[in-house]
């Protein structure tokens, strides 16, 4: 089996990414956090998750993250699952997030994107079914 321990994401202030993703995963808590010197830049970092998968922010970030709507290599997007959406949603919410796009209500699914404060693309998905054909919209 083959699991996602981590995505390490570069992003400009820590704290402001933290707010969103703390509303999305109030159950996640910082595992360590440091400083390191990245290629002469100084930046710190902090792991955000659980005791088996997290994600690692690391400040310094400059530019704009990719053009979603674009066709330049890079990352699209990354997801979420949940057994419960509409409290993701909702505390989003109430942190000050809006989501991108309206939710998308399938037979067995439902799902919904929001952008982080640095322009990543985040997917919340919650399915109905435990059946991969049915989950994965296979035809």
């Amino acid at each position: 089996m083959l699991t996602i321990e981590h995505l390490n994401i570069i992003v400009k202030d820590i704290d402001t990414t933290l707010a969103f993703y703390k509303a999305l995963a109030p159950h996640w808590r910082i595992r360590s956090k440091g400083h390191s010197d990245w290629y002469g830049t100084p930046r710190n970092w902090v792991h955000f998750g659980d005791d088996y998968q997290f994600l690692t922010f690391n400040d310094s970030g400059t530019g704009k993250n990719r053009e979603l709507k674009g066709h330049t290599i890079g990352l699209a997007h990354f997801a979420f699952s949940t057994n419960n959406l509409g409290a993701i949603v909702e505390r989003l919410a109430q942190a000050g997030f809006a989501p991108r796009t309206e939710l998308n209500i399938e037979p067995h699914r439902q799902n919904i994107y929001f952008i982080d404060p640095d322009g990543y693309e985040v997917e919340l998905v919650e399915y109905f079914s435990d059946i991969p054909s049915e989950r994965n919209l296979d035809s």
